[in-house]
């Protein structure tokens, strides 16, 4: 694979189309339902703890949910829709990385279709670090093959700054560039790491950093603990083989994956890169990771297996059985988009619904010394946003960083699964809701003492 010399023109009509259909479904799936349970999270976390970090993340999500939910309250479209254009981006990103290893318009056109049949749009339904952070990843993979054809420098400076952003989304994109370096001083080109542009850019994803790093330093690193939440939910190599490939889409998006690694690995060009991305999957199983992490690294394999395929010379009924395949790869990812996680979205509103019931349902007197106390996030987050008279706290992962009840709480209508978890610091229990719903009241120590035992990761 060469990709020296003038890149094809760019295939605009049909790779935009393609765009367009992805943006188009996202933006018809975004009405249904109701918040994702991350969604709600991020959401709540940016509009009413907004802060420079997170246990769990950077800023950006929870700002930005944050941000949308105040412009537009209670609008699934306008909140969803900037993920629709990162997911529909995505596919223009790919196309563009075909382009530039030398791919004409047919190849534009199936590498923008191998991500807009791909895990990664069904994933952009929500609003959520995972949905957004593959798009930069991609974004950073364009100005690198397209630096390793042109060498012009300034697409390093520019790899710098989406870095930056990236870096404000989740902390893994540095894995990438560590690969990357490695990569490129072993194999070549070991001139990348002289490169100016590439450290201004480097200073420039740092300095972004700093106030997210202040946070994490005066709050115990708290983010390296989520990295042991989860590596504790890692589910066996297997099942993370398997799903880092289906991830990349049932039928079209396997076979992409795999070939377009092939065809990398035999590059003289961007071996380099292709090596890297397998550096990358190495750290993410070493340390456990989750296999959507990989959703970040399918781009530049769709993007050469679309390439190569369009150079054989395969007879002219070749295009029929190949455009078969991606309409039966659309049809998948439309019903994974129909069904993923619409129960789960139902049910946290269900769960709040609840809440709000048996909160209102308290005697007056004891309703004003009472607070809800959620076991999990979801819960919380759920609680916080859908039931508008209760004030919610949770020991959960982020949550736990947002505070304790105030000391006129006597009581805490606990909703969870475990209720011994609150049971040592109240002098009585009362089941609400079997199963669910359990009313504390008479706390017999001060909040203050009570938090630090009752942190959950």
């Amino acid at each position: 694979m060469m990709i020296e010399g003038t890149a094809p023109p760019f295939a605009r009509l049909p790779v935009l189309a393609v765009a367009a259909a992805v943006a188009a479904v996202l933006v018809a799936m975004s009405m249904r339902d109701a918040h994702g349970f991350d969604e709600l999270y991020f959401l709540v976390a940016g509009r009413d703890h907004l802060s420079w970090g997170y246990f769990d993340q950077p800023p950006l999500v929870p700002l930005l949910a944050g941000t949308l939910d105040r412009w537009f309250p209670g609008s699934l479209l306008a909140f969803r829709l900037p993920m629709a254009l990162a997911a529909a981006a995505g596919a223009v990103v790919t196309a563009l990385i075909a382009r530039e290893l030398g791919g004409g318009r047919g190849a534009q056109v199936m590498a923008a279709g191998g991500y807009a049949t791909s895990g990664l749009v069904i994933i952009s339904h929500w609003v959520a670090t995972y949905a957004l952070d593959p798009f930069f990843w991609t974004l950073v993979v364009f100005l690198l093959v397209r630096w390793t054809r042109t060498r012009r420098d300034g697409l390093l400076g520019w790899a710098g700054v989406v870095t930056a952003v990236s870096l404000q989304t989740k902390f893994l994109i540095p894995a990438l560039w560590g690969a990357v370096l490695v990569s490129a001083l072993v194999l070549g080109p070991r001139d990348l790491v002289r490169r100016p542009k590439l450290w201004l850019g480097a200073l420039i994803a740092v300095v972004a950093t700093v106030p997210a790093l202040v946070w994490q330093a005066t709050h115990g690193w708290a983010y390296t603990r989520m990295g042991e939440v989860v590596a504790a939910e890692f589910p066996g190599y297997l099942s993370f083989a398997r799903d880092g490939l289906l991830g990349a889409g049932i039928g079209v998006g396997v076979l992409a994956l795999l070939y377009g690694m092939w065809r990398l690995l035999r590059s003289s060009d961007v071996r380099y890169l292709a090596v890297a991305l397998l550096l990358v999957v190495v750290v993410i199983v070493l340390t456990h990771g989750r296999a959507y992490y990989l959703m970040s690294l399918y781009a530049l394999p769709f993007a050469a297996a679309a390439t190569e395929l369009s150079r054989r010379n395969l007879v002219r009924w070749w295009k029929i059985p190949v455009g078969i395949a991606f309409v039966l790869s659309a049809a998948v990812t439309v019903a994974g988009l129909g069904t993923a996680f619409a129960a789960g979205e139902t049910a946290q509103r269900q769960v709040a619904d609840g809440v709000e019931k048996a909160y209102l349902a308290l005697p007056e007197p004891v309703r004003r010394q009472t607070t809800v106390y959620a076991e999990i996030y979801p819960f919380a987050a759920a609680v916080e946003y859908y039931c508008g008279p209760c004030s919610v706290y949770s020991g959960h992962r982020g949550y736990w960083y947002f505070g304790h009840p105030p000391d006129s709480a006597r009581n805490a209508l606990f909703v969870g699964f475990d209720p011994a978890l609150l049971r040592p610091y109240f002098s009585s229990v009362t089941e609400v809701v079997p199963g669910l719903m359990w009313l504390y009241t008479g706390r017999n120590q001060p909040w203050e003492a009570i938090w630090p035992e009752i942190q959950r990761q």
